[in-house]
């Protein structure tokens, strides 16, 4: 271990001192310098000069007895030359005129000077001094110009240029950090868990009377975006304790030994800070299993991993330093780092439910103007899977999209406009379609809203739209009213239904297919396999699990893959696969052949508008028709007094007579 990686507390070193190795280069480069220059002035002293030649003017103003007197003289350049004054008077300086020639001098010289009877004399310069001095200042100034910004720079917050060991962690105070948990929503659990970290902090007594001892080590683990480091942040802002933030990258360098070293320092740091937090995002960068199962394995992150393993059993709890981590990738972290007493406890930041995410679309919506008509629970509705980072972005997105149009808020459409943005990409209304091409593709998302509408256990529809977005021409969307974390064989069937009738009604309408229901296929085939691989919904097979393995090969737990299924249990598998995309298929004909009439309705009325909402799918598929705002309107308040409870029940209802066979649509039963 190197002495300066961890240096005594009660050594103090002189301030403002460069390092030994920096001394140590600086005399070196200074010394280059000098052999440099010596180099030159040699090379340039031995050197034959050439002659030359006499100026025509000086040769007239001599043998001219025009010269009062001169000196042969050389100057800092190591150049000989005559200079001195002039019979001639300056009329007006009232004194003799000077001048002064470049000339070497030579035994020619001497005699022109002495025939002319021109007084002179010699006053030789040592060119010596001015060789060095014009080849070592520059260097000189070179270097201090790197010493200034290298040195200087890179000593900020007394971290010299070299002092690669010491920990980049950022210290984040409360005047900072303004984050508490009034800006997390969706995350109660994670919040509940983390509270008892901050309880710990302010009152280590409280926990210490009873004999209970705080968790070392908090790993969040989540999808990205689900707000990982804000829970982080948010723990600071509530504790009002000293921060420590460092990424998992910041620790691994090219050079070997600097990771172990700055994981050394961080933690000095802590217990100089203590009692505080040190967070460590992303640290699947630096924990990373150490088994690699081929060859050897002991690289520069294994030496961190080890040094941020050690460091973890060598300090006390009761010292005040917690460990906070966050990753997205639990599974390749080491088996060593998850025990406990190191992260004691792993704490899942899950997408937000429902209620999740309305709160945070309550919080991000705080810093905007949203219109009176919006309602934050249906955009909530139609947002499942999305994660905290998601929804800040569909507000963002829809407060762009009201700027763009100059409105004073944001309203219902630019909320929905911007959703879709975010899952499925921006509209593409420069693809312009024929209207065969769109008629078709018309046909296409009606047969899956017509197949959606009426079979068992699925969704309800949102939208069907022909507009492009995305790669897609056109798209179906439905509109959960809840979320849902189990699916029953009914709902999974009607899938399949669904996915199976665009293809169904380009049959039916066209008498061809075309290859627009490529991802249908792709999405019916995988919800199938699944049922029978891995749900165990297969009558056949049973309740057993065929799933093929998912152990990451680049781990080394797994080099050579075995298959634990038989050539027999395979082809079981494949034709339970095909009778249940064979039975969506024929479910969703039934369907579509029954209300042809009302899929080429649908379609029409598609082509002409473009985009139909849920309401206009009902009443084409119940009245055969759009009907107007005011008659949903008398529509719904006569149904509701109907559902209303009455006084007292009448002993007979009158009834209206029988309804018309095809006002009431056929609901079949997934298959």
């Amino acid at each position: 271990m190197d002495p300066n990686d961890n240096p005594s507390p009660n050594r103090k070193e002189p301030k403002n001192r460069p390092p030994a190795m920096a001394r140590a280069l600086l005399v070196w480069l200074v010394l280059m310098a000098l052999m440099v220059s010596v180099y030159q002035i040699v090379t340039q002293n031995g050197g034959k000069q050439d002659p030359i030649p006499y100026n025509p003017d000086f040769l007239a103003l001599v043998k001219g007895g025009r010269i009062a007197s001169c000196e042969l003289t050389s100057d800092l350049s190591g150049q000989s030359a005559i200079r001195g004054e002039l019979k001639d008077i300056d009329v007006e300086k009232g004194q003799p005129q000077s001048f002064r020639v470049l000339a070497p001098i030579t035994e020619d010289l001497i005699r022109e000077l002495t025939d002319a009877g021109v007084p002179f004399s010699f006053k030789p310069q040592n060119s010596m001094l001015w060789n060095i001095l014009s080849s070592t200042v520059p260097l000189l100034i070179v270097f201090a110009l790197i010493y200034f910004f290298f040195y200087r720079n890179m000593a900020a917050g007394s971290r010299g240029a070299f002092s690669f060991g010491k920990s980049r962690a950022r210290l984040m105070s409360r005047d900072s950090n303004k984050i508490t948990f009034k800006d997390v929503a969706g995350v109660d659990e994670a919040r509940e868990e983390v509270q008892e970290i901050i309880d710990f902090l302010k009152d280590p007594k409280k926990f210490q009377k009873l004999g209970g001892r705080i968790p070392k080590g908090v790993l969040l683990v989540g999808p990205p975006g689900t707000g990982k480091t804000l829970i982080a942040r948010a723990i600071a802002g509530e504790a009002e304790v000293p921060f420590f933030s460092i990424s998992g990258s910041d620790c691994v360098e090219m050079f070997v030994g600097v990771g172990a070293s700055r994981v050394r320092d961080m933690f000095e740091q802590g217990k100089k800070n203590a009692p505080c937090i040190i967070f460590i995002d992303e640290i699947d960068a630096v924990g990373r299993s150490r088994f690699s199962g081929i060859g050897g394995g002991h690289d520069e992150r294994e030496q961190t991993l080890n040094a941020l393993l050690v460091e973890m059993d060598g300090f006390d709890a009761q010292e005040g330093i917690i460990i906070i981590a966050a990753t997205n990738r639990p599974d390749v972290l080491d088996p060593a780092l998850l025990r406990p007493g190191r992260f004691d406890r792993q704490i899942v930041v899950d997408l937000p439910t429902l209620e999740g995410r309305e709160a945070i679309l309550k919080i991000h919506s705080r810093k905007v103007k949203l219109s009176d008509e919006v309602e934050l629970r249906n955009i909530a509705r139609g947002t499942p899977g999305f994660s905290g980072a998601d929804l800040a972005n569909l507000i963002n997105e829809a407060a762009l999209l009201a700027a763009r149009r100059n409105a004073d808020a944001i309203g219902p459409k630019d909320l929905e406009e911007a959703r879709d943005k975010v899952r499925w990409g921006r509209e593409r209304r420069s693809r312009k379609l024929d209207d065969k091409e769109k008629r078709m593709t018309a046909i296409h998302e009606c047969g899956h809203a017509l197949a959606l509408a009426l079979t068992e256990g699925t969704e309800p529809l949102h939208k069907v739209t022909i507009i492009p977005r995305g790669r897609a021409l056109g798209a179906t969307f439905q509109l959960p009213e809840k979320d849902r974390y189990t699916e029953s064989r009914t709902q999974l069937k009607g899938m399949i239904v669904g996915a199976m009738g665009g293809r169904v009604a380009e049959q039916l309408v066209f008498g061809e297919i075309t290859t627009g229901a490529s991802q249908d296929i792709k999405h019916a085939t995988h919800v199938a396999r699944m049922m029978v691989t891995e749900f165990g919904m297969s009558d056949l097979l049973g309740p057993q699990y065929f799933g093929t393995r998912e152990e990451l090969l680049f781990l080394g737990r797994e080099v050579s893959r075995s298959n634990d299924i038989s050539p027999e249990t395979a082809r079981l598998i494949d034709s339970e696969v095909k009778r249940l995309i064979d039975e969506g298929l024929a479910a969703a004909t039934r369907l579509l052949t029954e209300h042809r009439a009302t899929l080429e309705k649908m379609a029409d009325l598609l082509v002409e508008k473009e985009t139909l909402d849920a309401a206009d799918i009902d009443d084409i598929i119940h009245h055969g028709r759009i009907r107007t705002a005011r008659e949903r309107k008398d529509a719904a308040a006569e149904e509701a007094a109907t559902t209303a409870p009455a006084p007292a029940p009448a002993p007979a209802a009158a009834a209206e007579g029988p309804a018309d066979a095809s006002d009431t649509p056929t609901v079949l039963p997934a298959p």
